[in-house]
């Protein structure tokens, strides 16, 4: 059985999106290409409380696809998965199709 992580307060889960290191005929791409450094939400933490209390929700939501800061991040590995924890306010946006 696989363990599941909640994130607490308002922080996030992510399981970066790895571009291909190659097209489908076989031929190499240059490690240093313009891909955003991207990632799928995984589960979100239930947000933090102003001064007053009252509850600031996450802005995003299980499977966004957000684009993330090139540093940050705590690296976490589940079973063989590798997944990274961000603060809410650390998300640079989300990306739509």
């Amino acid at each position: 059985m696989a363990k599941r992580l909640i994130p607490t307060l308002n922080r996030i889960l992510v399981e970066k999106i790895v571009p291909p290191s190659k097209t489908n005929l076989g031929i190499l791409l240059p490690e240093k290409t313009s891909k955003l450094n991207t990632g799928k939400v995984v589960a979100v933490g239930p947000g933090s409380h102003d001064r007053d209390g009252k509850l600031i929700p996450v802005s995003v939501k299980e499977g966004d696809t957000v684009l993330l800061p090139e540093y940050g991040g705590i690296e976490v590995k589940l079973g063989e998965k590798q997944f990274h924890l961000y603060r809410d306010e650390d998300i640079l946006g989300t990306l739509h199709d």
